[in-house]
Parts: structure tokens; C-alpha cells; sequence
């Protein structure tokens, strides 16, 4: 079957490497809108054909199922492309926006007689299947209550924070606790009680969903993109509890008695991606002339939507386009009604069963088929971890498994990261690349902080030195009257102790002011008549006799 891909993302990818060793598939066509994108896929995965436009791919005759892997805000918008081309689809989850967009294309797909299915891939796992078994063979008496989480650090993933991509754990995560809870006690919600915590941009950020049954059966469900969880499911009974590792990809199943004491357990089985069991439930359905599968048909798409809807309107979280388009925010009350009737009406050579997977497989209300658990355990299912291929052309067979009796001693197999794990690598990448630069930035900061610091100390060691040169030059250079004056006046002060009869003592000792024949020049030959001899008190007034006085 030839296949064709909307959206080039790594879920696509997966979803690629899924084609590539499936039987009976071909990866045909990519579609992105960018078409440097679409050929670069297509050359990575080894697609035959690349297209720039969804629409132009859509027109190629040869494409025969459409796998949707964009954001679901844009689910409805591409299947309904899809469907008006003829094509089958089969459409990431979450499904749509709201249970009204789901309505709408459930509707058309009926009308025109096309598979349209939900990629919820843990609803075609065998060991979706397997669980049930577990349960209906009574080995942990009835059921009682279930809790289950799911949690990977995605906030600074855009599609997530945006409300305008329909963001938020609820529709991301959120959708795989609520099948979960779905699959193992059905669809009889008696009430729901929902809190949660908003990002600033006004979408959900994790939460915390109690589901009670109408036959008194309690689900606690938590979901969070803010930090890693253990991905852990636990199914509690009145003779024990089955305890699922990872519900976004089931890799373990381990059945504990009223001891505690592990009675069962389960490996799952080689796989490629886990994303192959949809492909074949899909494949299957079209070769029979089936419009939806069994595993997650119609009514149970629309269910699920119509839950969300419900949990989100509690909360008060409305996406930009549903304000703006008040017309598809709502389904119809007898919505899933609809849906059945159209069946009917339609699609009688089509017709399955008009129960949900989980009502059929497993009773809600199930009694304990032996007194103990010991006892119970040869009802117990065989393990489907024995003769399943890599490639699994054909359905698990549980019935005609054979494994030995001790089941405690199975291998866990580890499986490829899935499409989730591939997100948070990518973003842990991310965070480890942001970080470098950081790193880089701050390395670079710190050089230019240490260079101004020696730019600083160079300016101020040449300021200091122009200052000292300035003293010097200050020093050296003929000083002007006014200075000369107070540098008289300086020295003259040093001379104020010396000793009597020094030529400064009889220079002092001149009583000019008082003298009443003081005529012009009489100072100068007073000063002349002075009998001065070379003082060696006062070496600053010698000078050798002849020599003419300064001015």
C-alpha cells in the first residue's frame, strides 16, 4: 500500500522508519510546506516522491492512506483535505481540537465510505490486549481503582505553550491517561473532578483528573509537561494489583498478589517502533471495507474528544479559534448516536460492533475465579513475548503461544526509544546547546571584562605618569612675578631664626619708614654704605666682592 506523510516532524519520522520495515508498505509521499524540507525527508527515509504542498500531494492518484502528523490544531483542517480527495487517513492524536471538529469529519468520512482512524498507538498494542486477559482471569479478584501518570519536561516546546496550536498536557498527554483508564474500566464516568495548573499563556500545564464509575470503580490520572514521570500504571483488586510499566508504550506487565509478591509478569514483544500494530489494524480494515478499526473505532474517538471538552470547559481554557468560531466548539448531545446511526445506515457491509473494545474484551464487573491467587494463576494468559517477529506481519495469537509454565523468569526486552523519548532527547539537546552558548557567552563576557580591566589600569598608570611629567615640567619652566614673589616670601620665612648680626638681622634693623631725610636714593646708599662681609651663616648672600647688584 502505497502511503503518503502531512508533516515532516520527528513523529513523522518514526512513522517513516515504521514504513521502511513493515510489510505490505510503501513510503510513497511526503508532504511539507517547505518543499527543501519535504526533499530532504524524503531522501533521509527513501520516499519516492516530495511534495511542497499538502494539497498537491493530495491530487496524486497514486497515494492511497494519509498518515496526518502535524499539530492537532491542524487535524481537522487536513483531514477534511484528506477526505475530499478520496484518500483514507490515518490522524495523530490528539484527534482534533474539540469533539465538534471530530463530529464533523467522523460524519464526512461515514458519508464517503473512507477509513478515517485515531493514531492512539497503546490502543493497538498486544498488549493493550493482554492486560484485559490478565484482568478477566480474576487473578487479582474484582477491580477496584486504577491511577496512572504520565510526565516529560516539554515546556519549552512552542507547540505546547501556544493555545492557538491547541496547546497544553491535557491534549498531549492527558489523552494517553484518559485511554488508558478508558481501556481497562470502559466508558460508564458517573462524574469528574479535574484540577490544574496554567502556564501565563493560559494553557494547561499538568493536572490532576479523578474519574468515578458508575459501578463505584475510582481512575486517578496525572499529566504534566513540567517534569519526567515514571510513566507507571497500577490496576488495584481485592486479591492483588497488575503493575504496568510505561502506558505510553507498554514494556512490562508484573501481576503482584495480596503478599506483594510478584505471581506473573510479562515482557512485551519485539517491536519497531510500536507503531506498526496501528499501521496493520489500519491496512487490515481497508482490505475488509471497514471505515474504522475495532481497536479504537468511531464512537469511542468521539467519547474521548467529548471527555476533554468537558475537562477543558471546567477549567475555563478556550483555544483562540474556538472564540472566534463559537460554531465548532461543541458536539451535538447524541453525537455518538449519530455516528452509530450513520453506520447503519451507510455502512452495513462495514458493520462492527457498536461496543467500544473495552466494554467487549472485559466485563467491568469481574468476580474472582479461584479462592487464592496461587491457585489463579494457571488462568492467567500466556506470555506474548515468545514467537512474535520483528516485523509481525500478523496479529499476536495469546491463545497459541506456548511458554513455560514459570513465567517470573521472562526477558524484558528493550524496545527503541519511542516518538515521545525522541522529543525529550531533542529537547534535552536543545537545553545542552543553549547551555554551550551560554557557556560561550559568559567565557567571552569574562575576556572582555578582563581586558577593560587592563584598559583601565593602563589609562590610569598613563594618566599618573602625564601628571608626574606635567610636575616636572612645571618645575623647570621660568616662573612668572606673582610666583616669584611668594617663592621669596617662602624663603625669606626660612631665614627668620638665624643668628644675630647676619646680613638679613641688619637688613631688618634698617629703620627706613622713619626716617624724616629720606630723600630719593638715600635707600640705595644707606644699602651701599653697608659694610657686608661674606657671612658663612648665610650662604644664600654671598658673593664675591665687584660683582654688580641685581635689579
Amino acid at each position: 500500500m502505497k502511503i503518503g506523510i502531512i508533516g515532516a516532524g520527528n513523529i513523522a519520522g518514526t512513522m517513516a522508519t515504521t514504513l521502511a520495515q513493515l510489510k505490505g508498505t510503501e513510503c510513497y509521499a511526503i508532504a511539507s510546506r517547505d518543499i527543501a524540507r519535504a526533499r530532504a525527508f524524503a531522501d533521509k527515509y527513501g520516499f519516492e516522491k516530495a511534495y511542497g504542498s499538502y494539497s498537491d500531494m493530495l491530487s496524486d492518484p497514486y497515494v492511497e492512506l494519509v498518515y496526518i502528523a502535524t499539530p492537532h490544531s491542524h487535524h481537522y483542517d487536513h483531514i477534511r483535505m484528506c477526505l475530499n480527495h478520496g484518500k483514507h487517513v490515518l490522524c495523530e492524536k490528539a484527534f482534533c481540537a474539540n469533539a465538534a471538529q471530530a463530529e464533523e469529519v467522523l460524519y464526512m468520512a461515514e458519508e464517503r465510505g473512507l477509513l478515517l482512524a485515531e493514531a492512539m498507538w497503546t490502543r493497538y498494542m498486544p498488549m493493550r490486549g493482554l492486560i484485559n486477559k490478565v484482568l478477566k482471569s480474576g487473578i487479582i479478584g474484582n477491580p477496584t481503582s486504577l491511577s496512572a501518570n504520565l510526565g516529560y519536561p516539554l515546556i519549552t516546546k512552542s507547540r505546547l505553550v501556544r493555545p492557538e496550536l491547541a496547546g497544553g498536557a491535557l491534549l498531549d498527554l492527558g489523552v494517553y491517561v484518559l485511554n488508558f483508564a478508558s481501556m481497562v474500566f470502559g466508558d460508564g464516568i458517573d462524574s469528574i473532578a479535574a484540577n490544574c495548573v496554567k502556564l501565563d499563556s493560559g494553557v494547561d500545564a499538568q493536572e490532576n483528573i479523578m474519574l468515578t464509575y458508575r459501578d463505584g470503580k475510582m481512575a486517578s490520572l496525572y499529566a504534566t509537561m513540567l517534569a519526567q514521570t515514571d510513566r507507571r500504571g497500577l490496576i488495584n483488586g481485592t486479591n492483588g494489583y497488575i503493575e504496568i510499566e510505561n502506558i505510553n508504550n507498554y514494556e512490562m506487565v508484573r501481576v503482584f498478589n495480596l503478599e506483594r509478591k510478584i505471581v506473573a509478569e510479562y515482557a512485551a514483544p519485539t517491536q519497531i517502533t510500536g507503531y506498526e500494530y496501528e499501521v496493520q489494524s489500519v491496512m487490515r480494515a481497508i482490505r475488509e471495507g471497514k471505515i474504522e478499526c475495532p481497536e479504537m473505532p468511531h464512537a469511542e474517538i468521539l467519547r474521548m474528544m467529548q471527555l476533554m471538552d468537558s475537562i477543558r470547559g471546567a477549567w475555563g481554557i478556550e483555544y483562540p479559534f474556538e472564540r472566534e468560531n463559537p460554531m465548532r466548539t461543541a458536539s451535538s448531545e447524541d453525537g455518538v448516536h449519530r455516528i452509530k446511526k450513520v453506520k447503519k445506515q451507510k455502512s452495513v457491509v462495514r458493520k462492527i460492533s457498536e461496543k467500544s473494545v473495552s466494554d467487549t474484551e472485559y466485563e467491568n464487573t469481574v468476580k474472582p475465579k479461584a479462592s487464592n491467587a496461587k491457585d489463579a494463576r494457571d488462568m492467567l494468559p500466556e506470555s506474548p513475548h515468545k514467537g512474535i517477529t520483528d516485523r509481525l506481519p500478523q496479529e499476536a495469537d495469546f491463545e497459541a503461544t506456548v511458554v513455560p509454565d514459570k513465567l517470573k523468569d521472562a526477558p524484558v526486552v528493550k524496545k527503541p526509544e519511542n516518538d515521545d523519548e525522541q522529543i525529550i532527547e531533542a529537547e534535552l539537546r536543545k537545553h545542552e546547546q543553549v547551555l554551550e552558548r551560554e557557556r560561550a557567552r559568559a567565557e567571552i563576557e569574562e575576556k572582555r571584562l578582563a581586558e577593560e580591566k587592563l584598559r583601565l589600569e593602563a589609562e590610569e598608570a598613563e594618566r599618573k605618569r602625564r601628571e608626574e611629567e606635567h610636575r616636572k615640567q612645571s618645575a623647570k619652566r621660568v616662573k612668572s612675578p606673582t610666583e616669584q614673589l611668594f617663592n621669596l616670601g617662602a624663603e625669606l620665612r626660612v631665614y627668620e631664626d638665624r643668628p644675630a648680626g647676619s646680613v638679613t638681622d641688619r637688613i631688618r634693623g634698617l629703620s627706613i619708614e622713619n626716617d624724616s631725610e629720606i630723600t630719593s636714593g638715600s635707600v640705595i646708599e644707606k644699602l651701599q654704605k653697608l659694610n657686608v662681609e661674606d657671612d658663612s651663616a648665610d650662604p644664600a648672600f654671598q658673593r664675591r666682592r665687584g660683582e654688580p647688584s641685581a635689579r
